[in-house]
């Protein structure tokens, strides 16, 4: 490389004159943007005029089509520059869409009866432990839409499918609040996540022995019963001539003249309406 050294201007100003120290060689350079940039030290500027002279892409571009969710690879490639110089615009960028995934963690689903008092981290937390997923393994990410809404989405491997849930954020002073995009989203902040699968139809019964199933002991003991003993007499035991005293006396006779006036219970029998009126007593006196 040859140093040069600036000996002045051509008449209309459009060129640097510059020469070779050694040789006299004469050489000029057009007077435009990026050699005033050059020459005060911009770098910044000076790499967003080599953006604007190598591709069709302003950095203005690049930042917005960033902004919109577009990687730094794939503004490179569509732009066909390197990625440093699609990087020095799209790191304020990214920080901003960083942030923006941070902040709608910290938002609260919207429901039917309003928003919920948890956060989105907490209830997708919630659910993924549910399902036996690792929420440490997911990655937060987020975009503005072509309406200016932040959208924030959560993306995580199961086996060897990638799933993604998106979210609208709208932020206000309270956290902001957060409406589900797809189903993913919506199955992951449902509070009935839990419910059974819905090709599933539940049988409805109103029995009340199959709705509280847990009550009734799965197996019941039968209690054995013991066989009564058959005592047999003895047929070898000598008859006596005497007849054998009895065990119990014998209820003593009523007289023929007297009634039992107990009735099977051996209760006082009750007086007829008859006897009543006619004073009679039961005894016929």
């Amino acid at each position: 490389m040859r140093e040069l050294r600036v000996i002045g201007l051509e008449p209309d100003g459009s060129h640097v004159v510059c020469a070779d120290a050694s040789t006299g060689e004469k050489f000029r350079l057009p007077a435009d943007d990026k050699l005033r940039a050059a020459s005060r030290g911009d770098i910044a500027r000076l790499g967003q005029i080599e953006i604007e002279m190598d591709s069709q892409l302003r950095p203005r571009e690049i930042q917005a089509r960033i902004r919109a969710g577009a990687s730094v690879e794939q503004v490179a490639d569509e732009a066909g520059i390197p990625l440093a110089k699609v990087e020095r615009f799209a790191y304020p960028v990214l920080l901003e869409r960083s942030r923006a995934a941070e902040m709608a963690q910290g938002g609260h689903p919207v429901r039917d009866n309003g928003p919920a008092v948890p956060t989105l981290a907490e209830i997708v937390t919630q659910a993924f432990r549910a399902r036996g997923h690792n929420i440490d393994d997911a990655t937060w990410d987020a975009w503005r839409d072509e309406d200016n809404h932040w959208v924030a989405q959560l993306q995580w491997q199961a086996g060897r499918t990638t799933n993604a849930a998106h979210w609208r954020y709208q932020p206000d002073a309270h956290g902001g609040t957060i409406v589900a995009l797809d189903d993913t989203a919506f199955d992951l902040i449902d509070p009935d996540f839990g419910r059974p699968l819905r090709g599933l139809a539940p049988v409805a019964s109103d029995e009340p022995e199959q709705l509280e199933l847990a009550e009734f002991p799965t197996e019941v003991e039968v209690p054995t019963i013991e066989p009564e003993e058959i005592i047999e007499a003895d047929v070898t035991e000598e008859l006596s001539d005497e007849p054998a005293p009895s065990e119990e006396p014998a209820a003593p006779k009523i007289a023929p003249h007297q009634t039992n006036n107990k009735d099977k219970r051996g209760k006082p029998a009750l007086p007829s309406w008859d006897d009543v009126l006619l004073g009679v007593r039961s005894s016929g006196r």
